[in-house]
């Protein structure tokens, strides 16, 4: 329950952070224009509500593994829909209602049937490392691209790398809770993984913004939301070592099948939200 009120105030974050760029009149793509922004009331608003969706993400994760709290995230998809509707004159379609009911159930299946167990509370500096300069080299990569890319090429890359920091934000969140909880405040000051874990998660809030300053606020979300769960799941896996059910076997296929088919419905968003630039579909009241 933490967890989906995070993805709430996620949601509602990077809403009112284009509602804002709307009221001020910034054109999609002025990346300089987004620092008019830090004295707009309701782009403070859009802060707070993302700082609150952190705060939440942080308590969620001391209470559970990374496995299962990050995938929940992915629902921010939904509630931009609504959102971004009545907030900022989103277009909602067909394709768009569809997306979301087939992440509610991939999601709510994944949760029944994953129950990850295992793993541990932090790993060796050398697989932090590795796995890092990994996610670094995709990084640099995408934003090349997106750089050169049209508006919702654009949104969507820079979205997918905001995502992929904060996913790598939020698995840093695990250890760092657990050695303030067993180390205190001044110990937890001199780690390493609090400040990769600070850096990561301010740089993926820029490129966010960058993201969004291009006007496409579905894609913006839907590839920040499913790419960050994805890292994070991975990063699980690889580095924390934590391991889904698989008692019976079932429980583990379909618990990937589950997550698979959210992922594909997040797509179906993103790709109803691009096709939406070209050409207008009937409209579904909300």
């Amino acid at each position: 329950m933490v967890a989906l009120v995070a993805a709430v105030s996620f949601a509602l974050a990077a809403t009112l952070w284009q509602r804002a760029s709307i009221d001020a009149g910034i054109e999609p793509g002025d990346s300089k224009g987004m620092l008019t922004l830090l004295a707009n009331p309701v782009w403070l608003l859009g802060l707070g509500a993302q700082v609150i969706g952190v705060a939440l993400q942080g308590a969620a994760l001391d209470r559970g593994r990374v496995a299962i709290i990050q995938p929940i995230l992915v629902t921010s998809i939904v509630w931009a829909l609504p959102l971004g509707y009545f907030l900022t004159n989103q277009t909602i379609v067909r394709r768009h209602v569809v997306g979301a009911t087939i992440i509610i159930v991939g999601l709510a299946s994944f949760a029944t049937f994953g129950d990850p167990a295992g793993g541990v509370d932090d790993a060796p500096v050398s697989d932090w490392i590795v796995a890092l300069l990994v996610l670094a080299a995709v990084c640099v990569g995408l934003m090349v691209i997106g750089a050169r890319g049209q508006m919702g090429t654009k949104a969507a890359l820079f979205g997918a790398t905001a995502g992929i920091l904060y996913g790598v934000s939020a698995t840093l969140m695990k250890p760092v809770v657990e050695r303030w909880h067993s180390d205190g405040l001044a110990d937890l000051l001199g780690n390493w993984e609090l400040w990769v874990m600070t850096v990561s998660g301010l740089f993926g809030f820029y490129l966010q913004q960058v993201s969004l300053a291009t006007g496409r606020l579905v894609t913006s979300v839907a590839t920040v939301s499913v790419v960050n769960p994805v890292v994070s799941v991975a990063l699980g896996a690889l580095v924390l070592q934590e391991r889904l059910d698989s008692t019976p076997a079932w429980h583990w296929v379909t618990a990937i099948g589950a997550l698979a088919v959210a992922l594909i419905g997040a797509t179906v968003i993103a790709s109803a939200s691009q096709q939406d630039e070209h050409a207008s579909e009937p409209s579904v009241a909300i």
